[in-house]
């Protein structure tokens, strides 16, 4: 099988290796210098602060996203979310389970955040905004210049999810002002799924010093005190710990950061060309170089998902509720080639061929 979802993606040889490996113990010098150096990485790739912190919690992006708001965020806050798809409305749900006050900017699905849409929230008293740079469900790419002025100059706790776009677009937490950037190790990181990595401001540090979290598994001050040692309070995903170690040494080896929003941005401009001629409209109004949205102008985009699965051995993104029929996602993250990319636009020839697009 060929995996153009996005996530799990597909793994690098080295990063494979270490999963067949036997989980070593974890309560020792050597592994607290891994994740001393995972954080050191993070926090670079990341363009975070000296004094920011990185955090490891064992399950998914939505473990980080649900751990951002109850360290920081209490019902005297006053927040801003923006939803355009299925992981704005994570927050949302989140926000509503956690008795936090919000006002929801509401976006139709492909549709790009404007400054129309703040205009109105300017100097309302809002303390803090949520945002999912990379809306994945539609493919939006959030402006995060835009989200980031208005933020400074209300002088907001800025919450980033960045799952799906740390690492395959440019993101600079320190010039952006932005608090908490969470990510996943199932993501652009092409590890394993079961790891949330979350980096953490100075001005993130004060909130959780000063916000009573009331899950123990999931409370940042535990995580951060135990993160001094480089160990963590519970017993983590260690194996996905490693693997996310040697992936990190592979981005700081080959270009870094950057070097890797490159590589990841030539996979994706390369596919978009080969589908000229397709029956295929490109969905959303800005773009990630993660994940390319599409819209089948012939066919059911989730009949498209099940004939490549089960015919051609290749796996794209679904979509699922209203846009199951209508949208289906191609990424441009993990360990791809354009030769990967080449067999999957000779089996979409061949489905026009068999009069199914």
């Amino acid at each position: 099988m060929i995996n153009f979802t996005v996530g799990p993606v597909q793994s690098s040889e080295a990063v494979r290796a270490i999963g067949a490996e036997q989980v070593p113990y974890f309560r020792t010098a050597e592994f607290s210098e891994l994740m001393f150096e995972n954080e050191r990485l993070v926090k670079k790739f990341a363009k975070a602060s000296d004094d920011s912190r990185v955090v490891f919690i064992t399950g998914s992006g939505s473990a980080g996203m649900e751990t951002a708001i109850m360290n920081t965020l209490t019902p005297k806050d006053k927040a801003i979310v923006v939803n355009g798809g299925s992981f704005g409305e994570r927050f949302v749900e989140l926000l509503t389970l956690h008795e936090i006050p919000f006002t929801e900017i509401k976006l139709e699905p492909g549709k790009a955040l404007k400054a129309e849409h703040l205009k109105n929230l300017d100097g309302q008293g809002y303390t803090t905004f949520l945002i999912n740079k990379h809306e994945t469900s539609t493919g939006v790419h959030y402006d995060m210049d835009l989200i980031s002025d208005f933020c400074k100059r209300n002088n907001m706790f800025l919450i980033v999810d960045c799952i799906s776009t740390f690492l395959t677009d440019p993101f600079d937490m320190h010039a952006l002002g932005a608090d908490i950037m969470i990510t996943g190790s199932q993501k652009a990181l092409a590890c394993p799924p079961g790891i949330a990595v979350m980096a953490l401001s100075p001005r993130a540090l004060t909130r959780v010093g000063n916000t009573k979290c009331k899950c123990q598994y999931l409370d940042l001050k535990l995580a951060l005190k135990n993160a001094e040692r480089g160990q963590t309070p519970w017993t983590p995903a260690v194996g996905i710990l490693r693997q996310i170690n040697a992936r990190l040494k592979e981005i700081d080896a080959n270009g870094g950061v950057e070097g890797e929003i490159a590589r990841t941005a030539e996979l994706a401009n390369y596919f978009r060309e080969q589908i000229k001629g397709l029956p295929f409209e490109i969905v959303s109004e800005s773009l990630s170089n993660a994940v390319t949205p599409l819209h089948p102008t012939t066919a059911s985009a989730y009949d498209i998902f099940l004939k490549l699965k089960d015919e051609y051995g290749i796996w794209i993104c679904p979509n699922g509720g209203s846009m199951k029929d209508t949208v289906f996602r191609v990424g441009h993250i993990g360990a791809l080639t354009k030769a990967d990319y080449d067999q999957l636009i000779t089996a979409f020839k061949d489905l026009q061929k068999k009069e199914f697009l």
